[in-house]
């Protein structure tokens, strides 16, 4: 087995993560395994087009009610003499 050394680890994280394996019964160690084991072992789905991309991107902020625009009927084409 391979092991990693994190340094420079912010104290409220730290701290978190010790609450969190105290929780769930098990060492530091190990909940941070189980974290990493969880969050890599997740399928990235990305977006199909460039439409959803943006949408999965801004949905967490909330929706944005915008007004209507009033507009005018469409005109008639130009006849170019046929």
């Amino acid at each position: 087995m391979a092991s990693i050394t994190i340094r420079n680890l912010d104290e409220p994280l730290k701290a978190r993560l010790r609450v969190q394996a105290a929780i769930h019964g098990r060492s530091m160690e190990d909940e941070a395994r189980d974290i990493l084991r969880t969050v890599l072992n997740r399928e990235h789905v990305q977006p199909t087009n460039l439409v959803a991309a943006i949408r999965a991107r801004f949905a967490p902020l909330g929706g944005v009610d915008l007004p209507d625009v009033p507009r005018e009927a469409m005109r008639e084409p130009p006849d170019f003499g046929s």
